[in-house]
């Protein structure tokens, strides 16, 4: 029972030292503490409304439910006061409670599993629209767990939000975001004939397209025979004159590249080309 009377004083404290919530005041319901009258600040009241603690039952590997002899299954009501002057609107009490609860949802350790409010209703004794809100919290208390102010004895969010949060086949890597809002990359080169050529691009890019900008992919010239000015390569797979590496792609061939040969002219010297790769 220590975890659980000691949580709105951690709630109110910690809610208090985020950088998103600066310029708001959290409070304790109990002990008391006293309000500027008329009010000149938001201010948050955290509060409990009710618990209730049952015992825990946790399905064995035939799916039978085994009570845990030292576990004690918890549910816990948080009583919310949002307090905002009158100078703010009442609108603001509704904003100031998503923030609260996106802090305590997705920065705390707290399994939030329902959340709910009334309506705004005006306080003219302290000039203060006042927004009366709650949230169920679900615990799981073992002796061997201790309570801090990140709340480490409270359940993990696998059942609403650890489960959504760390599904990899719904949310994106830091990598794959980075992909997502710069999926290719376009450059240019000048020909300079070189035997063989290495474009730096910083990157291993998943695949490659190559093609001069003066000629079609494919131009036929009646006296030497058509020739390719365009190359491609992705993964493993490739055209003769272009390859994939580590820091971007290389041309193969550059001193045969001319008309007429079978290895496509990707850096005949004094032709302009341009490349589009897929980060």
């Amino acid at each position: 029972m220590s975890a659980i009377s000691a949580m709105p004083s951690a709630v109110a404290t910690w809610l208090g030292t985020l950088e998103q919530t600066q310029g708001i005041t959290f409070l304790t319901e109990f002990p008391a503490q006293n309000k500027a009258v008329p009010l000149r600040s938001p201010i948050v009241a955290v509060g409990l409304n009710s618990v209730n603690i049952a015992d825990k039952f946790v399905a064995n590997d035939d799916g039978v439910l085994e009570r845990q002899e030292y576990c004690r299954a918890a549910q816990l009501r948080l009583r919310l006061g949002v307090h905002v002057p009158f100078a703010e609107g009442g609108a603001r009490c509704h904003e100031i409670f998503t923030l609260v609860l996106d802090m305590l949802t997705f920065a705390s350790d707290l399994c939030l599993k329902a959340s709910g409010c009334k309506e705004v209703t005006a306080h003219r004794d302290t000039d203060a629209f006042v927004l009366e809100a709650w949230a169920d919290v679900e615990a799981d208390f073992c002796p061997a767990e201790s309570t801090g102010l990140t709340l480490a004895s409270f359940l993990p969010k696998d059942l609403l939000c650890g489960s959504h949060i760390s599904d990899a086949a719904i949310h994106l890597s830091g990598g794959e975001r980075a992909w997502v809002d710069s999926p290719f990359y376009v450059g240019a080169y000048a020909g300079n004939g070189a035997a063989t050529r290495t474009e730096d691009l910083g990157f291993r890019p998943r695949a490659i397209f190559v093609a001069a900008v003066q000629f079609p992919p494919v131009h036929p010239v009646f006296s030497t025979g058509t020739s390719a000015y365009f190359g491609f390569a992705a993964g493993s797979y490739g055209t003769m004159g272009v390859e994939l590496i580590s820091t971007g792609f290389r041309l193969l061939g550059g001193g045969s590249y001319a008309l007429g040969t079978t290895t496509p002219a990707l850096n005949v010297s004094g032709t302009q080309y341009f490349y589009f790769a897929l980060v």
